[in-house]
């Protein structure tokens, strides 16, 4: 008897994809279609989506905002008795119209409206003032409060409140207790120079080194803000 001959598996292989296509209709069948997504359906969805999280935001702004102006009235309280040497007790002025008032303008947005701080000591008597500025630095803006003896024109201490200069230069301004201690009892206006160079005068301020920038922008925030509300000062203690 004869043999068959052999087939290779490939030839079968080729057949059964020819046979499939002539029972398909020629040409390899198409992927199902994915019904398409609805835009008004899309729109609402990102709209809903957008309101929860703007109430979200809104929710928790309202649960931290009082706790953050609590902190900084707070920090600003603690900054008045360290620049005018812990006074017995604190009056608030507001600047309307070039002059200082104790009540601010009817309807004035009362946390950012300007103010300084009068210190009296235990009879009554004004120790000082405490004024704050802010000019930009280096890097960003430098927030300062200052006590301020408008009798004898002289600066009695200095704090940086607010500062995101250099670390390690910039940031000296406030983490180097000595340009820190120059300020308590300098005669306004200051000078500043450079360290060691000063001639003993008693308006002179030596700038710290490799923050020069920084450390003049303290010395210019003060002297601005005394030639500014000078005349206010001068009246109020009149």
């Amino acid at each position: 008897m004869k043999e068959l001959p052999q087939v290779s598996p490939d030839v079968l292989e080729t057949a059964d994809a020819g046979a499939a296509r002539e029972a398909g209709g020629g040409g390899p069948t198409a992927p199902p279609e994915r019904p398409a997504t609805s835009s008004a359906r899309l729109v609402a969805t990102l709209a809903a989506a957008g309101a929860l999280a703007g109430l979200v935001i809104v929710l928790v702004f309202g649960w931290a905002n009082p706790k953050i102006q609590a902190h900084r009235a707070e920090v600003l309280r603690q900054a008045i008795q360290e620049v005018l040497n812990g006074p017995e007790s604190v009056r608030t002025y507001y600047v309307v119209d070039g002059a200082l008032s104790e009540s601010p303008v009817p309807g004035a947005d009362t946390i950012n409206a300007e103010r300084i701080h009068l210190g009296l000591d235990d009879a009554g008597e004004p120790v000082g003032y405490a004024i704050t500025g802010q000019e930009p630095g280096f890097q960003d803006m430098i927030l300062v409060i200052f006590g301020y003896d408008a009798e004898t024109d002289r600066v009695l201490a200095m704090k940086v409140l607010e500062s995101k200069e250099t670390p390690g230069l910039g940031d000296k301004i406030f983490k180097d207790t000595s340009f820190v201690a120059e300020f308590r009892g300098a005669a306004a206006p200051l000078e500043g120079v450079k360290s060691g160079a000063g001639s003993g005068v008693e308006n002179e301020v030596d700038m710290i080194t490799g923050a020069t920038i920084s450390s003049r922008t303290v010395i210019e925030i003060i002297n601005n803000r005394i030639e500014a509300l000078g005349p206010m000062l001068d009246e109020s203690g009149s």
